[in-house]
């Protein structure tokens, strides 16, 4: 058997893809264009490559004995097209048995987000696909959110009252593993998976004050006014702010409300609570004194 390929394994998900693929004994290549960091992270436990998705003169060689793949879009890349090139690759290396693509919950009915067009690109190409459609990882709130809840006490998120089934990445990455070491069980499929509630902001920021032991609210601001902060206030990435709203946007709409089994179906557990994931990384949320 060949080897899976991950790609962003510096990440999130991507590093819980790795984690989980090396515990059960597959042959491991992490990708990314920061080999040191690579190495620093895995060891000796896989094979590290530099690649760039926007550098066709990195593919070959990452791709050497590797007959699975995991595809994260670096968010730094807002066009579908700049993936194109290394689906195509994968095309015609010939030899590939599954390719897993990190894409979005609800998006093979919503053509807007890039994810729905790569999730395209992969089926036209002919490659036995599982695309994991995921809804809003846990660690957003752990992450890019988490400076306003330790400084500020405070939730910036425009949705309103709508409803978000949140997941834990790290359930994202052990189904992903599991399905790459079962490439044709799960073969030309897209896996819908969420945690095992859905819950507004308030409920989120009532768990987080209740864990916390102190008062979180939540903003609620309107979209454009969010959008602003994050690129004006916060410094973030226009491009990477212009997704993250849009996506907020649909949540807005009741694209996240919707609980599935598929993980349960799949991995024989339950999916983990919001409240577990804050006790397991309460410390991202603690105020520097």
């Amino acid at each position: 058997m060949g080897k899976i390929m991950i790609t962003g394994a510096l990440g999130n998900v991507g590093g819980y893809v790795a984690q989980y693929a090396i515990k059960s004994g597959q042959a491991v290549t992490v990708a990314d264009i920061n080999v040191q960091a690579l190495k620093n992270k895995y060891g000796d436990s896989a094979r590290h490559v530099y690649f760039d998705f926007t550098d066709s003169s990195t593919f070959a060689a990452a791709l050497e004995e590797v007959d699975r793949v995991f595809i994260m879009r670096p968010p730094h890349l807002g066009k579908p097209e700049d993936l194109k090139p290394f689906v195509e690759a994968l095309r015609e290396k010939g030899d590939i048995r599954l390719v897993c693509f990190l894409s979005l919950i609800g998006v093979e009915h919503n053509p807007v987000p890039p994810h729905h067009k790569i999730e395209k690109y992969i089926e036209q190409a002919g490659l036995p696909y599982c695309h994991i459609r995921p809804s809003f990882f846990m660690q957003n709130i752990s992450g890019v959110h988490a400076f306003e809840i330790k400084y500020f006490d405070r939730i910036v998120v425009p949705v309103k009252n709508a409803l978000t089934s949140f997941i834990d990445a790290e359930d994202i990455g052990e189904l992903t593993a599991r399905v790459l070491s079962e490439p044709e069980k799960h073969k030309n499929t897209g896996y819908s998976i969420t945690g095992p509630e859905a819950m507004d902001y308030w409920q989120a920021a009532d768990i987080l004050s209740q864990e916390l032991n102190r008062k979180i609210t939540y903003a609620n601001p309107k979209p454009s006014l969010a959008k602003k902060y994050w690129i004006d206030i916060r410094g973030l990435d226009k491009e990477y702010s212009t997704v993250m709203g849009m996506l907020y946007m649909m949540t807005r709409r009741g694209t996240a409300k919707n609980v599935t089994t598929v993980f349960e179906q799949v991995m024989k557990k339950k999916p983990q609570t919001f409240r577990q994931f804050v006790k397991k990384n309460i410390n991202a949320w603690q105020q520097v004194k």
